[in-house]
């Protein structure tokens, strides 16, 4: 095979790693639970077409799982990645959820008021549970077909959290109406959770005892046959672990990804970033969209900007390890917190760089927030380090991150925005990039420029500037 060509496998295995962060899983959660569902599929002998669909939706089990951030900090005012987290221990059973509930709401609250926020949320329990997971899994299954992949796979996603007893979530499927996909997910995801804490026995120990509940007795017997060979628990902890689980795909349906659907996959997982909060909607694509335009001001060749585009897409991946208590709140934030944010772009480059064809868009992305005078983080780099292309995506995130709104203030007008801007120049900001930026939005502004795809911009004026209480360097 070509070095410069791209497996499907490659890719979404490398891209899952973003989606074990926003779960608060340790790395490789997504790729563990597929080598252990492909096995207990081998073990039932799923057909190979059937075990190539079975593999993208263990991969991408947790797709929509940013949609319900948000909604589990305001539902219980605690940190959405230790909350999803430690859920996963739950067995479903009420002593264990009122403890769980006990243990994760309203922890920044006085006693009283955390007090009413607990008695609300275990009142509300069961309404609030179907509201999360039903989001969660829609949203996956949505952005599963925007991949490209089939409806089973579609589906499969959508019922990861359905009981064969009936009593999981969001449609309360029951026995074989859950799909097959589905239920060989739902017990990998566990069986990982517990072995990867208290080692493969506490992990068979805990499937059989919701064998008949939780999951399909007859997934669990396999799993057991595939338990008594230790072979399988040694992978788990191999370093090479990403690459046995790249030769669990069915060779025969291998999957080499072109550069349109290079650029799907890019903009879906942008889709994903920025359905992690409300006030972040639409920035990944619309800074795609300044980067590219700004790019060809500046004369970068037609096949660069296409490159550029996708760094500029998946730029803030990172953000999904940054817990949406941070992210969306409304006040100043504490010394602690501004460091969570600040390795945001560490975690884009460690995604990003997984795939071997990215480690040079992995840097161009990760250094969005550098700065020319070298104070910018996370390197702390200087204008002699930066190059062109994170010039052009810094200069369209801070543009896109100063007009639209946020949690701490509303969005801002952009002649006050650009007038902001240019107090950064030369300090942080690229001074060439700025006035291609300045051509690029007089240019959006002309009647013929209309029909730009800038998806989501706001140009709403407000009265008079207000003070930014957080950087307006960036998101």
């Amino acid at each position: 095979m070509n070095h410069t060509e791209l497996r499907l496998a490659e890719l979404i295995g490398a891209l899952s790693f973003a989606l074990d962060i926003t779960e608060g899983q340790p790395d490789g959660h997504c790729v563990r639970c597929c080598l252990i569902g492909m096995r207990i599929g081998r073990e039932i002998n799923l057909p190979p077409a059937a075990l190539w669909e079975l593999y993208y939706t263990l991969l991408l089990k947790d797709l929509g799982c940013s949609s319900n951030a948000a909604r589990i900090c305001e539902l219980y005012m605690t940190d959405d990645l230790s909350f999803k987290r430690d859920y996963k221990w739950v067995d479903g059973s009420l002593p264990q959820v009122a403890r769980f509930v006990l243990d994760h709401t309203g922890l920044g609250a006085g006693l009283v008021e955390r007090f009413k926020i607990i008695l609300g949320s275990l009142r509300t329990k069961e309404e609030s549970a179907q509201e999360l997971i039903t989001t969660r899994c829609q949203r996956g299954a949505a952005i599963a077909r925007r991949l490209r992949f089939s409806e089973a796979v579609a589906q499969g996603i959508h019922s990861l959290d359905e009981q064969w007893n009936g009593r999981g979530r969001p449609d309360h499927l029951a026995g074989t109406q859950i799909p097959i996909y589905s239920r060989i997910a739902l017990l990998a995801q566990v069986v990982d959770v517990f072995c990867l804490s208290d080692g493969p026995a506490a992990a068979l120990s805990e499937a059989k005892r919701r064998s008949g509940s939780w999951f399909d007795p007859e997934l669990v017997r396999a799993l057991e046959n595939i338990g008594l060979d230790d072979s399988l628990w040694a992978m788990l902890k191999a370093p090479d672990l990403a690459q046995l689980v790249f030769a669990e795909e069915p060779a025969q349906f291998s999957v080499i990804v072109d550069d349109d659907y290079l650029d799907e996959i890019a903009g879906a997982f942008g889709e994903v970033v920025d359905s992690k909060s409300p006030y972040t909607a639409g920035h990944s694509s619309r800074v795609a969209v300044y980067t590219d335009l700004v790019a060809r001001e500046l004369d970068v060749d037609a096949a660069r900007r296409r490159w550029l585009h996708r760094g500029a897409l998946l730029h803030d991946v990172g953000k999904l390890g940054v817990s949406n208590a941070i992210l969306d709140k409304p006040g100043k934030l504490n010394p602690a917190e501004w460091e969570a944010v600040k390795r945001h772009p560490v975690y884009t480059e460690a995604i990003l760089s997984r795939i071997p064809q990215f480690a040079e868009l992995a840097l161009v992305s990760a250094a969005h927030h550098e700065r020319l005078d070298g104070k910018g983080y996370p390197r702390g780099l200087h204008a002699e380090d930066i190059a062109l292309e994170t010039r052009i995506i810094t200069i369209c995130d801070v543009f896109d991150a100063i007009t639209a709104a946020r949690p701490y203030r509303e969005a801002i007008a952009i002649p006050r925005a650009l007038e902001m801007m240019h107090e950064s120049v030369d300090s942080a900001l690229d001074a060439e990039c700025f006035q291609a930026l300045i051509r690029v939005v007089e240019a959006l502004e002309r009647p013929e420029m209309a029909s730009v795809p800038v998806p989501g911009t706001r140009r709403r004026s407000i009265t008079g500037p207000k003070p930014l209480p957080r950087s307006a360097t960036g998101s």
